[in-house]
């Protein structure tokens, strides 16, 4: 059997393999975006990526610069109304709505809803979200960024690794995400195996301290009401750059 390996990189970005195939989801791979700075150095570009998996249109997942420095003629798997964007920027691109399925080599991924509306979609970006789940030989739930909504209880039956937001890059979250708290009850609802945070600790506003609070509080509270909560689901802490077998 070939290696079943999830690796953060940081953010949403996060590099899953799965017999065979690697997916990259939501690439956010520099260290100024926008108005957010890294904290720590920017990833090195993954390499030999069979599909890009985009969750929704926001500048902190679907980043043009991060996505210039992979391959022209990548596939990207986007929800419907991105299309348009990535295939300017030399994607081979499926767009999907909640419910379809795209094959990519042996891993089936398929698109799940997300609840993340507010703001005004940027030009020439959908407000369209989607979450994924990539299945094979084990299966991996990606949120993207979402709320707690209905069918999240049950969505993946026997699910293997759930990558769940539990905060995002400020000092305040809106609607349309999960806080530590809601973060914990979804490990209640999606019953994973392993869990790993993710959409934490990495970006800050250009004028916040690089050692405000909610760079490190929210994981911690994640981990007490996770561990109060789920107690049956190993949750795994990564650092980005680190990796873990499922």
């Amino acid at each position: 059997m070939t290696g079943r390996r999830v690796t953060w990189l940081g953010h949403s970005t996060t590099v899953i393999e799965l017999d065979g195939v690697r997916l990259l989801t939501d690439p956010l791979l520099r260290w100024r975006v926008a108005h957010l700075r890294r904290v720590g150095p920017a990833p090195a570009v993954p390499q030999a990526v069979d599909a890009v998996l985009i969750s929704h249109g926001h500048l902190d997942h679907l980043d043009l610069g991060s996505l210039r420095r992979l391959p022209r003629g990548s596939t990207a798997i986007a929800p419907r109304g991105l299309g348009k964007l990535l295939e300017s920027r030399g994607f081979q691109v499926h767009e999907v709505v909640e419910g379809e399925e795209v094959r990519v080599g042996a891993v089936t991924v398929r698109a799940t809803r997300a609840e993340h509306g507010g703001g005004k979609p940027l030009p020439g970006r959908s407000d369209a979200a989607v979450g994924y789940v990539a299945e094979a030989s084990a299966s991996v739930y990606f949120a993207g960024d979402t709320d707690l909504f209905d069918g999240m209880d049950g969505l993946v039956p026997a699910l293997d690794l759930a990558l769940l937001p539990v905060w995002g890059w400020g000092p305040s979250i809106g609607p349309g995400h999960l806080d530590p708290g809601r973060a914990a009850e979804a490990l209640t609802l999606l019953r994973p195996r392993f869990a790993v945070p993710v959409h934490w600790g990495t970006y800050r506003p250009f004028y916040v301290s690089g050692h405000a609070d909610f760079l490190t509080n929210p994981l911690e509270s994640f981990l007490t009401a996770a561990a109060r909560v789920a107690p049956q689901v190993a949750v795994r802490v990564l650092e980005p750059g680190d990796s873990l077998e499922i």
